[in-house]
């Protein structure tokens, strides 16, 4: 399983973007219904879309690629807060962090804090 951070998924629908490459590599690689996404994480990645007029179509293109979307669940809320306590991440950030963590994933990330944020916590970064 493979978490991703929204600058992996709009490097990935933007082709000018200048992680275009890696960000498509990653999701080439990923074997189907692998690829998990936080809904505020889809929802950063949804914006630019939404502006441009583009939303259901990016959304349709995501799951096209297989990428699903997690449920929060009850303890979220407490670990949100602990992850955000101890790493000093921005929350979304730490909801993205979560996903990896609770669903024992790799994140996959472009963000140099996250990534500090990920090793701290031990979980394993792509790419």
């Amino acid at each position: 399983m493979i978490a991703r951070d929204a600058s992996v998924l709009i490097g990935r629908l933007t082709p000018r973007d200048a992680h275009h490459a890696a960000a498509t590599e990653i999701l080439l690689n990923a074997a189907p219904g692998s690829m998990l996404v936080h809904p505020l994480t889809l929802t950063e990645v949804l914006v630019g879309g939404v502006r441009v007029g583009r939303g259901q179509a990016m959304r349709a293109d995501l799951e096209a690629a297989g990428i699903r979307v997690v449920a929060p669940d009850a303890g979220e809320p407490l670990r949100l807060a602990e992850l955000r306590v101890s790493t000093g991440l921005k929350l979304p950030d730490c909801c993205v962090l979560d996903v990896a963590r609770h669903s024992v994933s790799s994140l996959a990330t472009f963000d140099d804090a996250l990534a500090a944020g990920a090793r701290q916590c031990a979980v394993p970064l792509l790419p």
